[in-house]
């Protein structure tokens, strides 16, 4: 978001970085952590007053989601979410172990209803939404059916719609190519490698179309280097289409690497705690992941899963100390 936005969530603290190269900093800040400014944003989008008039295409207000145990007790996994999430957005949820990202993500597909509270998806339900099959979804395990070939897991989908033949066909082969797999159509799931396999899970979810994909810990399962692949992968794909993803992850520099923003969320029972705005520019590559910005910006998201926000006495020094680890680890990993 180079051009310096701020737009958040009413009600939670955003930590917000202007474009490289200096956007003003809020009166009394100073120095390269001060560049992470803390502020309350009581704007949500499309409200009269925001600087981006669209409409969220994803809003969550006051969910609360709760499970029954053994016992007779309650386990309250979410408490009290607000999000706006807008039209092309890459968000990114991270938190602890066990903290409801997943939960979150699965009550905003209606693969699970709220205790409390509304999602609206484009102006409808979600339950309306999925029915509408406005949603795609992709888990951390691939699901592909070992009897079917790569061309028919993505055209199953399709399938089950009822599409006719031809159209099945094209539209499978405008998947494939998407995600570099065109050679691969007869092929079965075990002739693939693991990265592989995802992007036909990938495919599949895009092929009817829909204008959220949402994605549990995809690549969790991945070495690291696939990972970073697949990370490279995954946002070529949102640049070419133009989707709203919605992806939860564990890793903070995934996270700073794809996102357009950072939803922090804390322990049980899962809130959100911040909103990193991720400034890096576009499109991304391996020069991101170099870039003294990308490092501030992990180191951001780290002290906010950590509770320590912009502002506290030492910050600097920490904030200096923190980015240098992370620049000197990611350097030996290389070496």
């Amino acid at each position: 978001m180079g051009d310096g936005v701020r737009l958040g969530v009413a009600g939670h603290r955003v930590l917000s970085a202007g474009p490289a190269g200096g956007s003003p900093r809020a009166a009394g800040t100073s120095g390269r952590s001060r560049r992470l400014v803390d502020q309350t944003v009581g704007q949500t989008v499309g409200e009269p007053g925001s600087t981006d008039p669209r409409p969220a295409v994803v809003s969550v207000k006051g969910v609360d989601k709760r499970f029954e145990v053994r016992g007779g007790g309650r386990m309250t996994a979410l408490e009290g979410i607000d999000l706006e999430i807008r039209p092309g957005e890459f968000i990114s949820l991270i938190g602890p172990s066990g903290c409801g990202k997943s939960t979150l993500l699965r009550v905003i597909g209606d693969l699970t209803a709220p205790s409390a509270g509304t999602i609206t998806v484009n102006g409808k339900s979600a339950h309306q939404a999925r029915v509408d099959r406005d949603y795609g979804m992709v888990f951390q395990a691939p699901v592909l059916f070992d009897w079917r070939t790569v061309e028919a897991n993505v055209s199953l989908p399709l399938e089950l719609m009822g599409r006719g033949a031809a159209e099945r066909k094209r539209r499978v082969r405008e998947m494939l190519d998407l995600v570099e797999l065109s050679g691969f159509l007869q092929h079965y799931p075990h002739q693939l490698s693991g990265g592989m396999q995802q992007r036909v899970a990938i495919a599949r979810a895009l092929a009817f179309e829909p204008q959220i994909l949402l994605m549990d810990e995809p690549f969790g399962a991945l070495d690291e280097m696939t990972r970073e692949r697949m990370n490279s992968e995954v946002l070529r794909i949102w640049e070419q289409t133009g989707i709203t993803v919605v992806f939860v992850t564990h890793s903070i520099p995934e996270a700073v690497f794809l996102s357009s923003r950072v939803v922090v969320m804390s322990a049980r029972p899962g809130r959100i705690t911040n909103i990193v705005e991720v400034d890096l520019p576009r499109p991304r590559n391996e020069e991101s992941r170099e870039a003294e910005r990308y490092f501030e910006l992990v180191t951001a998201v780290r002290e906010s899963l950590r509770g320590r926000l912009p502002g506290s006495e030492g910050e600097e020094a920490q904030a200096s100390a923190a980015a240098s680890a992370a620049r000197t680890m990611a350097e030996g990993a290389v070496g």
